[in-house]
């Protein structure tokens, strides 16, 4: 009796400690997939009256890379 409380107690500690100790994947939504999952709320006719007047080019300004973004462009 008392081995079998024994292992079942050990059993539930190893789960909890996996639980804890496992990696999260859940990763953050980047602008691009923001931008591409945008609701379809916009029709063609709301497209071409926001496009009728264009913006000037902007000169491109190069991004540093983030902290996170190196660590993951390390890690794939």
């Amino acid at each position: 009796m008392a081995d079998l409380v024994k292992e079942l107690i050990s059993g539930v500690v190893d789960t909890v400690l996996k639980e804890i100790l496992k990696k999260t994947t859940g990763r953050i939504t980047t602008k691009r997939r923001r931008r591409k999952t945008r609701p379809t709320a916009t029709t063609a006719a709301t497209r071409k009256t926001t496009s009728a007047k264009r913006k000037t080019a902007r000169k491109q300004v190069s991004k540093r890379r983030t902290a996170a973004g190196r660590s993951r462009q390390r890690r794939s």
